[in-house]
Parts: structure tokens; sequence; C-alpha cells
């Protein structure tokens, strides 16, 4: 039986709006899909186990909330690095690897795919330039952000105009660390340190994601705020592959936060 639901994704007015500025965005939840068992709900990942056919009209779904045909919703294949691709046009054939993605280009639907990694939209509404970013603790701390903020200058927007919304991602109360990784973060930067809080388990650290990719947005000299929304902790509303690890689960779902300039 097909859900009637109908996504009902999140949203910031920082990002602006179809009506008043010709920008349109979800920071997207489970609600309105038509997966089911430990992908309930509207899973976008293509990368996963689930059925394709399902897969696909939850992204067409997504798509159709935003004004756009299946058609228009990019994606690429996120491998947890810097690169940033300017979009123009729909992809043909294979996605790109990158993890993230800029357009001024209206009609076009970027969107970033995560299960507890950091999903980031970008508006520069003045200059009708968008960007969309996939940010774990590896692209963060390599520099994803920065180069999708350089990426959308290049395309004419305003470091001080851009506007960045961090969305749904694991947050500081639910994750754990070891001290290889502590250690990694404080040899770059001794200021890191200040993202880290003891844990309850000896050697472990708890680790605020949410901090440390809004901390290094403000550094790049753009507008940056959070949701402040935990995906561990909201099962209702999101997937988590921290969640499904702890379960041993054996796959997740994925949801998608997605921006569009509209025609």
């Amino acid at each position: 039986m097909i859900n009637s639901e109908k996504p009902a994704p999140l949203r910031s007015a920082l990002l602006g709006s179809p009506e008043e500025d010709r920008i349109a965005h979800g920071f997207f939840t489970r609600k309105g899909g038509v997966s089911d068992g430990i992908y309930r709900g509207l899973n976008v990942g293509s990368g996963s186990k689930d059925n394709q056919e399902r897969v696909r009209e939850n992204r067409r779904r997504v798509a159709e909330t935003l004004g756009a045909p299946l058609t228009h919703l990019v994606t690429v294949h996120q491998v947890h690095s810097p690169d940033v691709i300017t979009v123009n046009r729909p992809f043909v054939g294979t996605r790109p690897n990158a993890d993230a993605m800029v357009t001024a280009t209206p009609g076009i639907v970027i969107g970033s795919l995560s299960a507890d990694c950091g999903p980031i939209l970008f508006a520069d509404k003045d200059k009708k330039v968008v960007g969309a970013a996939h940010a774990g603790w590896r692209g963060a701390l390599g520099g994803v952000l920065e180069n999708t903020v350089d990426a959308m200058i290049a395309l004419g927007a305003k470091r001080d105009r851009i506007q960045a919304v961090l969305g749904p991602t694991i947050g500081p109360d639910n994750y754990e660390v070891g001290s290889e990784f502590y250690d990694q973060f404080v040899e770059r930067d001794a200021s890191y340190k200040d993202f880290f809080r003891p844990s309850h388990n000896n050697g472990h650290k708890m680790f605020d994601l949410w901090g440390f990719i809004v901390g290094r947005l403000e550094k790049a000299g753009v507008n940056a705020s959070a949701l402040r929304q935990c995906t561990y902790a909201d099962e209702d509303q999101f997937f988590s592959y921290r969640r499904t690890t702890h379960r041993k689960e054996p796959d997740y779902g994925r949801q998608i936060s997605a921006i569009t300039i509209t025609e």
C-alpha cells in the first residue's frame, strides 16, 4: 500500500523562501516516504539495500516538494572528501565523487544525504547562489565547508551575505569517540579541544560536531547556524548510522537536505 503522507521537511527562514527569494529548501526527515522495515519512511539512499523502486519514489517526492521533477534532483557519491562540484545541469550516467555542490542555475535541486554526518545548506539570497554540503568530522576537518563557500563566491556570491544552516546531525550527547580521534584534532589545532568533553567511559570523549561545523563556517566568514536536531536521539524523525551500528542492524536509510533556485 502506497503511503499518501507527504514529506514534512524542516526549514530555516535564514535560507529564504520561494515567494520572496526564489529559493526553496528542506531538511527532509523520515516523514512521507514509502519504504518500510529498517528503512521506514523517506529513505533516499540509492546506496542502501532498500527496494530501489521505493527509493526512487522517495526521491521523486523530495523533488516534487521543492517544485522540480525527479530528473532535476542532483546528488553525488559522497566519499568524505573536501571536493565541491559546480552544477548547471542534471548529471548523466554515473554520479561523480564529491561531498558538496553549488549552483546558480534555476530548477536544479542539489541535495546532501546524511545519517549522522552534517548536511549544510547555503544560500546567498541576493545573488541567487546556493550550495549543499555533506560534512562528517573528516570532511569538516578536511575543508569541504570552506571549499563550498569559495565555490559559491566563484559564482558571484558575497561571503558576508552567505547563510549556512546545519541540518539534523548527531548531537554532542551521543557522539562518543576514542583518544586517537581526539588526538587527531588537537594535533591539528589546540583550540579544537573545546569541542570535546569527558565521557563516562575511560579513554573516551564526547565530540560536538554541531559546534565544530558551525565554528568552521563562522571562521570562513559566513553567517552560520544550526537546527540542533540530533539524528541519533530522534528515531521517529531521522535515520542514524551510529544507532544502526549499536543495534547491529544490517543496513540503514539516509535522509536528504536539499535546496534549489526556483524557476
